[in-house]
């Protein structure tokens, strides 16, 4: 799962997606559909330093000792949006790139647990998302699923041509009521 944080998500958000708000419920649809199938849920959140030092270069300058920059470790733009919970037995990753593989433990992590199978969602799909399975399939996961009703951008029309390409790499795309009936 990449991020749904309230930074990308609320309509004050630093960062907001604008068709993030909508797929919050499918999200969270998706979560409780993964748990009731003793499918392990990785929140894969970003967390920045207050001053932004771990951040990319072209974002640096939302980041002052004067003001909180997006999704700060700590402040309420970084926590989950309402709704989803992280509980016992989920995986709480960090990440500071677009990419849930890039410069983290998550491929060793997802190895020594047996995952060989993965389904995304959450935003953005042109960064978060894509960057994060395209890394999978480099990976060389058996499976990759991007639920399209579960990930958003800033339009439909950004969402779609990723989406596309994603296909084009050989990632799996559904609705959420497709991988429910196809993973039940």
């Amino acid at each position: 799962m990449e991020i749904s944080q309230n930074d990308f998500i609320l309509e004050h958000g630093l960062m907001r997606v604008n068709g993030g708000k909508a797929i919050v419920p499918n999200v969270i649809k998706a979560v409780e559909i993964a748990r009731q199938r003793g499918i392990l849920v990785v929140w894969v959140v970003r967390e920045h330093d207050h001053l932004g030092r771990d951040v990319e270069l072209f974002r640096r300058h939302l980041y002052s000792p004067e003001k909180v920059g997006p999704t700060t470790k700590g402040s309420v733009g970084a926590e989950l949006v309402d709704g989803l919970v992280i509980k016992q037995g989920d995986y709480k990753l960090v990440k500071t790139r677009f990419s849930a593989f890039f410069a983290t433990h998550l491929h060793s992590f997802l190895q020594g647990s047996g995952v060989n199978n993965l389904v995304v969602v959450g935003v953005q799909t042109p960064n978060c998302i894509r960057q994060t399975v395209f890394d999978a399939v480099a990976h060389d996961y058996k499976s990759v699923t991007v639920v399209v009703d579960a990930t958003a951008a800033a339009t439909p029309e950004i969402h779609n041509a990723n989406i596309f390409d994603i296909k084009n790499i050989g990632v799996a795309t559904s609705t959420l009521h497709e991988w429910c009936e196809s993973s039940a």
